[in-house]
């Protein structure tokens, strides 16, 4: 059965959509990316065209098979794994968005979050969802569409009827995999590790909450079934009378940070993996408990296979790490990322400059939504190589914070941390993130470990791989690097980090720019 056939994976992430081919052995066998543009209507909203990115999944999808030589129907089945959080509605009839989808960076809410908090509402939605209340998640994204999103984009529709069609299941609600999900099957269904993200999911109950959906104005007719993470029953085909040309399964789905603790093979209580993206995502299986945070952390479903528990995770959001690198390239410091590295070595430290990347805010364990960026420590002598360490130091001590408040939570100590994501090809940072965090950090050889773990769950489902023995014996280790920083050292960095991070909290108020 696995000789010829493969398992692919449709990985939709903040900048783009990737679809990957892997055979039975864990290994890459096709690879196609493409950008999707980024769109920013007012300062502090981001949003993505969700017809773009549908258009863009085809099209990978066929150049990975054309490269590889690859016929649709030698694959097993089709896994799904998406930037979370982000948030779109669309008409039932048509399939057309109403809206561009909100982007999980977005800020226009966080009015709404101040308003849920003056009303006490944040410990009930912490204690329901095990997420703070932030314009991060889904729902208030929800709330405001369903208010703004323009009727004309709704056929046969006037002003007033977008809430009412709602109610009737004619507009419906989805995060990214739910929308590439309707797209490649017809169905209107997400998983849990998806639903645990909007803000309107009852994460041990196990079933969308009614007081929530009331207090956003959410029907929950236009909300999707939930299903499994690794989906037995699959969540249906691709049409064969469509772009494939074949009735290929589409079996499992994962948040993108979910997927990669499934793709590290993280499955047991206690393992460790932090994924370097546009932001940095810190995840610690923690068994069949929903362990409650004291430092900031959000309690969420890691995965969930047919038939079985659901596996929770603590989990440490960054919101901007690879971003961070991105904005030296927007600002002409570097030409390409390949180059922080040499810069950073060129000079023996920053000298005294931190860089606080808080673009969107914060994220854990401070939750500032109204902290901005902010570079401290300059003099006349600064020079980009300074500023540029700074920026890599940065994505450091964010996972150090996140580390900290890990430990505290769990009780367990961190003695090797699983590293996966773009920014991970940079040995310069894996050495100072193990010298920072003062622990081993292990790189795998497949470093596309979010598509690799939607196609794990994607391929257990339909019997391609028997069980998860088989996918830890396919996990091989690159390289470990353990920490050279002197640990004294290491910790008054952080303390003057701590300091900086204090300077960039609650600015864009009182006269700050938004």
């Amino acid at each position: 059965m696995t000789d010829n056939t493969y398992v692919g994976a449709v990985d939709q992430g903040t900048t783009g959509t990737r679809f990957i081919v892997f055979d039975h052995g864990g290994q890459v066998v096709a690879n196609a990316y493409e950008k999707h543009e980024q769109i920013y209507p007012e300062p502090g909203w981001v949003e993505h065209d969700p017809m773009e990115i549908w258009e863009n999944t085809k099209s990978v999808i066929t150049q990975a098979l054309g490269q590889a030589g690859i016929s649709p129907d030698q694959l097993e089945a089709i896994g799904v794994t998406n930037q979370r959080e982000t948030t779109l509605l669309w008409d039932a009839d048509s399939g057309r968005p109403v809206h561009n989808a909100i982007v999980w960076q977005d800020r226009r809410t966080t009015d709404r979050v101040e308003e849920l908090e003056e009303d006490g509402l944040v410990g009930t939605i912490r204690e329901k969802t095990g997420l703070e209340a932030d314009a991060y998640f889904s729902a208030t994204k929800a709330e405001w569409l369903l208010d703004n999103a323009d009727p004309i984009k709704l056929e046969r529709s006037r002003p007033e009827d977008i809430q009412d069609r709602a109610e009737k299941g004619e507009v419906l609600f989805g995060t990214i995999d739910t929308w590439l999900i309707y797209n490649l099957t017809g169905n209107h269904i997400t998983e849990v590790t998806n639903a645990s993200r909007t803000m309107l999911y009852n994460i041990h109950d196990l079933e969308w909450d009614d007081e929530l959906l009331d207090e956003f104005n959410v029907p929950e007719a236009m909300l999707p079934e939930v299903r499994p993470s690794s989906d037995d029953d699959t969540y249906g085909t691709t049409d064969p009378e469509g772009f494939l040309e074949a009735e290929i399964p589409v079996a499992g789905a994962l948040g993108d940070q979910q997927a990669a603790l499934f793709g590290q093979t993280c499955f047991d209580a206690g393992d460790a993996k932090n994924t370097y993206g546009t932001g940095s995502f810190f995840l610690m299986n923690t068994g069949n408990e929903a362990v409650e945070s004291d430092h900031g952390l959000l309690t969420t479903i890691g995965f969930q296979k047919s038939g079985e528990d659901v596996q929770y995770a603590l989990e440490g959001a960054i919101f901007i790490t690879g971003a961070a690198i991105e904005w030296l390239e927007d600002l002409t410091l570097i030409d390409d990322p390949a180059e922080t590295a040499e810069l950073a070595r060129s000079v023996d430290s920053t000298d005294g400059v931190y860089v606080v990347p808080a673009f969107t805010g914060l994220g854990a364990p401070h939750w500032d939504q109204r902290a901005r960026g902010t570079i401290v420590g300059m003099t006349r002598g600064t020079r980009k190589e300074h500023i540029v360490r700074a920026t890599l130091e940065s994505i450091a001590y964010q996972t150090r914070d996140v580390a900290e408040a890990m430990e505290a939570d769990s009780g367990i100590d961190m003695t090797s941390l699983k590293v996966d994501g773009g920014a991970v090809k940079n040995n310069y940072l894996c050495q100072l993130q193990s010298d920072i965090i003062g622990s081993e950090i292990v790189r795998p050889v497949v470093d596309e470990t979010t598509a690799l773990g939607s196609a794990y769950a994607a391929g257990l489902a339909v019997g391609y791989w028997d069980d998860v023995d088989s996918l830890r014996d396919n996990w091989q280790i690159d390289r470990e690097f353990d920490p050279k920083m002197d640990s004294d050292q290491a910790d008054e960095q952080y303390a003057r980090w701590q300091t900086a991070v204090d300077r960039s909290l609650d600015w864009a108020r009182d006269g700050g720019s938004e």
